[in-house]
């Protein structure tokens, strides 16, 4: 959940671009489908994957069931990520991918349809 706290507009003039959210928490993929896999770190190198890649496509050290990643990226906010040191092993949530559901480039393993 992110909290964020609503500006009073008659106080301060809206800066632009600037996003005006409403008072309270935000819910992130409220209502949409999850998966939950153990992800072990079987290399000897930190491994850091970001919010929107393609989960089953992420580096081989990482040791999952990656068809149930097939199509699905991590459930985290947009522009985060989540660290695997060496030898690591945590359990993450996955959602899926939306929007047209074609996946090209990362590890190429796709480049197309799902």
């Amino acid at each position: 959940m992110l909290t964020q706290r609503r500006k009073d507009a008659k106080e301060e003039i809206m800066i632009p671009g600037e996003i005006i959210t409403p008072a309270g928490e935000i819910e992130l993929n409220l209502g949409r489908p999850t998966t939950k896999l153990i992800v072990a770190n079987t290399g000897d190198r930190p491994i850091q994957i970001g919010s929107h890649f393609h989960f089953y496509e992420v580096n081989t050290a990482l040791h999952f069931d990656r068809e149930k990643a097939r199509g699905m990226r991590l459930d985290i906010p947009a522009g985060t990520a989540v660290r695997f040191e060496p030898g690591d092993e945590k359990e993450i949530t996955l959602i899926h991918l939306v929007g047209k559901r074609q996946i090209y480039g990362f590890n190429n393993k796709i480049d197309g349809n799902l």
